[in-house]
């Protein structure tokens, strides 16, 4: 143990030792580029450089499954599809069913909500799809920053990459907010009776929520025990939540009147739309799963399976609580905070309220659970790469979970959920959430239609030009869709465009790739269709969310300019050089003379 009282722990591979958990500047920034002042300096110059090599440079699925031994050790092989389903729907079904579907069903949609549940849900596994190709075949901690930086390049990758972080701190702060709700409500108090306001905050920021971060750690200190343990506490809160959900559905609709169903859509398609870009919210979790891929038994069959499945049975149970609630109330009347308890108050069941209360803290404290392994592994696989610090890649010997990157990705959620509130985080997630599913999809479309030194230069160039037209053309709806309250006529030019663009695709362009254990049906025209989707969704978010996701993106480029660039191209070109990681792993500085 060294002077600071360190611990480290020493294994014989080739001589090199190793720490278990340490906190020196080599466990943070170990590459050649920051050895010194005068090679920082030298790094800074040749930047315009480095960034055209990361933005052309592409993974390998070799190179990425490799990566795994950097995390000093490795994470355990314990889960089945069964867990995998568990989690999913652990992950899917919490704070959006709860509190979103009342607020949209009053304010956007009317009873037309189930629809808008039901476009949100489609989006949602047309992605799945996309995803589990990718999990099955680079069954990696990573997720869809493992998948992008195959097809897409490092640069790419990157910007992913901190939009899904963001996104996994802004749904947890948002879930814990809403613990707290439904904490209080389930102790007969208002909604907001534990929250703290302070007058000195900006509006939004100014009710301090202290049960939330609360929550946050207790949820931090159950990840980093064991991932099996955080599987069998998701099934019991799980289970208890799909009993509450049917209880739901059954006195509901024993309550339910027809009338309350008139008029079905009040506020058009326009509002059908708009609720379903804001309720995406209610299934963000689900790529959680695809980051246990690594701990999954046998990838090849549980990942289709245990994602496929867990999309198919929320969505339904998603669409059933939609109908119901609008059946028991007029949507004019349904509370905006805690619809369901106050619609089970409205029909005379004023007990019910407090299992509805209940039952969304067990399905919220799921969704906190597998937010919080899924975002530790994201983190995890991106620092193997060094775009971040290599130090949150470690893997405890005794737990085998990431601890550093579970406690710092909690610690940040815990105070994002300290100060925000719900509506803004909302908002902000599905923006992050649905560029990043479009970016999946179009990496898939790249994934088969192009493999490097194989594929034809006139057929890449023709899978460039039509996914450009793709995009483009998904681009143009969204934002006709955005500026045009009323018109259709723009409809006509792009949707074709987007056709024959896939088409093109479909007929032009052979593919270059097969799947080798399970592959997404119907290429391309799933993939496509998920691009279109997500997009066009897009262009249903208000102008200020779309501002703070362009802040976020502005401060990942000058991250990723300043650090994350020098940082991961030093450790690419060392692996290049034939050196594999034994020099270069979490807590061993690489040194230019250590070159052999």
């Amino acid at each position: 143990m060294d002077a600071e009282g360190v611990d480290q722990q020493t294994k014989s591979e080739g001589g090199i030792r190793r720490r278990v958990c340490s906190c020196m500047k080599d466990d943070f920034l170990p590459e050649e580029s920051f050895k010194s002042w005068g090679n920082y300096a030298n790094a800074l110059i040749q930047t315009p450089t480095r960034l055209i090599d990361r933005i052309l440079t592409r993974s390998e699925d070799e190179e990425e499954l490799e990566t795994k031994s950097r995390s000093q050790n490795e994470m355990k092989r314990t889960l089945t599809w069964w867990d995998l389903i568990w989690f999913g729907i652990g992950a899917v079904i919490g704070a959006g069913i709860f509190v979103l579907t009342g607020f949209e069903a009053n304010q956007e949609a009317g009873p037309a909500v189930v629809l808008s549940y039901a476009v949100s849900g489609i989006s949602a596994l047309l992605s799945v799809f996309c995803y589990t190709e990718f999990a099955v075949e680079i069954p990696v901690a990573g997720g869809s920053f493992a998948y992008l930086r195959v097809e897409l390049g490092d640069f790419v990758a990157f910007i992913a990459a901190g939009n899904i972080l963001l996104e996994y701190v802004i749904a947890g702060a948002a879930v814990a907010r809403t613990w707290t709700s439904y904490f209080a409500t389930l102790l007969n108090f208002n909604s907001d009776k534990f929250l703290i306001k302070v007058d000195s905050l900006a509006e939004g920021y100014n009710e301090l929520d202290p049960i939330a971060v609360g929550v946050c750690i207790i949820i931090c200190i159950i990840a980093i025990l064991s991932t099996k343990g955080s599987s069998r506490l998701n099934y019991i809160a799980t289970i208890v939540h799909i009993f509450v959900i049917f209880f739901i559905i059954i006195s509901g609709l024993i309550k339910s009147d027809t009338k309350n169903y008139t008029p079905f859509a009040p506020f058009g398609v326009r509002g059908i739309f708009k609720a379903s870009a804001v309720l995406f919210f209610a299934y963000v979790g689900f790529d959680a799963v695809s980051t246990m891929a690594e701990e999954t038994k046998n990838p090849g069959r549980d990942i289709p399976i245990g994602l496929i499945g867990s999309m198919v049975i929320t969505t339904f149970l998603y669409c059933l609580l939609a109908i119901t609630l609008c059946l028991m109330q007029p949507y004019q009347k349904i509370d905006t905070l805690a619809p369901f308890s106050v619609a089970f108050k409205s029909v005379g069941l004023n007990w019910a309220q407090y299992i509805v209360a209940a039952g969304a803290l067990k399905g919220m404290t799921s969704v906190l659970l597998v937010g919080a392994v899924g975002q530790a592994r994201y983190l995890t696989h991106i620092s193997r790469t060094h775009m971040m610090p290599p130090w949150f890649s470690q893997v405890n010997v005794n737990t085998g979970t990431p601890v550093n990157a579970t406690a710092v990705m909690s610690c940040a959620t815990a105070i994002i959920a300290l100060f925000t509130k719900l509506d803004i985080l909302s908002n902000l997630l599905s923006i992050s959430t649905l560029f990043i599913f479009m970016l999946v999809a179009l990496a898939l479309l790249v994934r088969r239609y192009y493999v490097r030194g194989e594929t034809t230069i006139a057929n890449r160039n023709k899978l460039i030009a039509f996914l450009l037209i793709i995009v483009a053309s998904s681009i143009a709806t969204a934002t006709y869709w955005g500026l045009s309250k009323n018109g259709w006529i723009g409809y006509c030019i792009t949707g074709p465009i987007w056709l024959v663009a896939t088409i093109g695709l479909w007929y032009f362009v052979p593919h270059a790739r097969n799947p080798k254990l399970w592959g997404v049906p119907l290429v391309p025209w799933l993939p496509s269709a998920s691009i279109a989707i997500n997009i066009f969704l897009l262009g249903s978010i208000d102008k200020a969310s779309f501002i703070r996701f362009g802040a976020w993106t502005g401060f990942l480029l000058v991250y990723y300019l300043f650090f994350g660039l020098h940082a991961s191209y030093d450790t690419a070109k060392e692996f290049e050089r034939g050196r594999g990681w034994k020099n270069i792993e979490a807590g061993n500085g690489v040194d230019s003379k250590d070159v052999s």
